[in-house]
């Protein structure tokens, strides 16, 4: 894939600053928040539902993410997807946790049946639940990973629900319902770091979830999932390079993401995105 789209959409990011209004989890509201702003985008966290339509009127985008969930949040997500779908606004959703619970899993697939979802984005169990297959998650990253599996898996999500499906691990899978992305790692050294550290750091499919967001304010649901995962994979495996533990490591990526330019990024991403 020509990777010239890639850096023009990553500076339409910085050129509009899009406003990303989240409906997000507490444990990653502010990790979200700095990452959208880094990357160049003007997060908003907010989850009252009395004010949720108005948000998503005024917003560029919308993240929906059932981390913590309980029925307020349950209610300004129906609510925001719904007025999103009505004002023809982008939404992505994490389904974080689908498959651990029967809450969980309804909540998400309900949100997806509203037809609404531009892009949905989990790890290999959470996407597993939506497909079909309950029982996978016990947490929110502990399904193990089969790449055969994930690629007809996004596919069979995508063409279920009538939008753009993505699973990620060491490497990402994206669907349309037509054709079907990897997202390919970096060098196997820093990938063994990358994968070494993200399993110590809260909230990184969280991010991932929020920079498609924002690339969603520019970009095509496909091509803008594609952005999301390809910047946080560069960004990361930058950082790690720089800042091998969990703590720094967090900080590195906050300036990485702050630090890429479109030419950067592309060069970076050279060779990472294949039709599988």
């Amino acid at each position: 894939m020509d990777m010239d789209w890639l850096s023009r959409s990553l500076e339409r990011v910085r050129e509009r600053r899009p406003l990303v209004h989240n409906i997000t989890n507490f444990v990653v509201m502010n990790t979200t928040a700095n990452a959208l702003l880094a990357l160049g985008a003007s997060p908003i966290m907010a989850h009252s539902p009395e004010e949720v339509e108005e948000l998503v009127a005024s917003a560029d985008a919308v993240v929906v993410n059932i981390g913590t969930l309980d029925h307020l949040f349950t209610y300004s997500m129906i609510k925001a997807v719904a007025k999103a779908r009505e004002l023809g606004k982008p939404v992505v959703l994490d389904p974080v946790g689908a498959g651990a619970t029967t809450l969980r899993t309804r909540v998400a697939t309900y949100i997806l049946s509203l037809g609404g979802v531009s892009t949905v984005r989990g790890n290999f169990g959470e996407i597993s639940a939506l497909s079909g297959e309950l029982g996978k998650t016990r947490g929110v990253d502990t399904a193990v990973y089969d790449e055969s599996v994930a690629r007809e898996m996004v596919k069979s999500v995508a063409k279920k629900y009538s939008t753009v499906a993505a699973v990620t691990g060491s490497v990402d899978y994206v669907s349309n319902g037509e054709r079907v992305y990897a997202i390919k790692p970096g060098a196997p050294s820093t990938e063994e770091l990358v994968q070494r550290v993200i399993r110590r750091v809260t909230g990184l499919g969280c991010i991932v979830t929020a920079l498609i967001g924002a690339y969603l304010a520019v970009e095509d649901p496909l091509k803008a999932t594609i952005a999301g995962i390809v910047t946080f994979k560069v960004a990361a495996e930058e950082a790690v390079k720089e800042a091998p533990y969990p703590g720094s490591f967090h900080v590195k990526l906050y300036d990485w993401l702050y630090r890429l330019s479109g030419d950067t990024l592309s060069k970076l991403a050279e060779g990472r995105i294949i039709e599988a």
